[in-house]
């Protein structure tokens, strides 16, 4: 099974920029997207008749800002919106989708640059999704949460980490989250496989960054236990243009 995760940047540009050639040619068995920045009915009809899959869409009450879509060719999985707190629902950041074996998480989380409030929401945002994952685990489900964290959480995982430690998205306590999802469970899939690969999703518009690699990892796979030990490997696809990030797939066992 292939699960791929992609921050599109703007779906609606993505798919002018070849999207939908790498959708068919990667066919992935789920396909999670964040930051669509689109309305369902916005988007063109290739992809929402996309055939074999059922879809997903949590769209911004904001037009064109922020927002989630999940694809998945099992016709049986649940898929449905958000967490259950209020507070994190009108942004388009979460699809749950309830295979047989464990919970799919696509969560685009917030962006702390802003100011601080925009930090204090973002914080929140890790807490309460951890609580909610907590619950399920405690009631013995498999959880994997997969998307664009908008952290780096070692100094492997971003080009200049020294320069960057009081940007958010290498902050301390951002960092410190991240801490918490693995001290509650949860496996950063790919720096299990690879503890010392050097690999980045995300790289700024400015400068070359992309050509001259300054990049960051934002884009993660974190699963518990039961999911990890069917891991074959996490492939950061970072070949693939279209976008200010690029794929990233987790191949499980059949």
């Amino acid at each position: 099974m292939k699960i791929t995760t992609w921050n599109v940047n703007g779906i609606r540009a993505a798919i002018k920029k070849g999207f939908m050639d790498w959708f068919n040619e990667a066919s992935p068995d789920a396909l999670c997207l964040q930051e669509v920045k689109a309305y369902k009915e916005q988007v063109p009809e290739e992809l929402t008749t996309a055939s074999g899959y059922q879809q997903f869409w949590n769209s911004a009450e904001r037009a064109g800002y922020s927002g989630v879509a999940t694809f998945a060719k099992n016709e049986a999985v649940n898929l449905t919106a958000g967490f259950g707190v209020e507070e994190f629902i009108g942004e388009g950041r979460t699809i749950v989708g309830k295979y047989p074996d464990f919970y799919l998480f696509n969560i685009y989380f917030p962006n702390g640059q802003r100011d601080q409030g925009r930090l204090d929401y973002k914080l929140g945002f890790y807490e309460a999704l951890l609580a909610y994952c907590d619950e399920l685990i405690a009631a013995g489900n498999d959880v994997i949460i997969t998307g664009d964290f908008n952290t780096a959480h070692e100094e492997i995982d971003l080009k200049n980490p020294k320069s960057n430690q009081k940007r958010s998205g290498f902050l301390p306590i951002e960092r410190e989250w991240i801490d918490r999802y693995l001290e509650h469970g949860f496996i950063d899939a790919f720096r299990q496989l690879y503890p010392e690969k050097v690999q980045y999703s995300w790289w700024s518009f400015r400068s070359g960054a992309r050509a001259r690699n300054v990049g960051w990892r934002l884009d993660y796979f974190l699963v518990t236990k039961g999911v990890m030990e069917k891991v074959e490997d996490v492939i950061i696809h970072d070949e693939v243009l279209g976008s200010d990030h690029c794929p990233v797939s987790l191949i499980l066992k059949d």
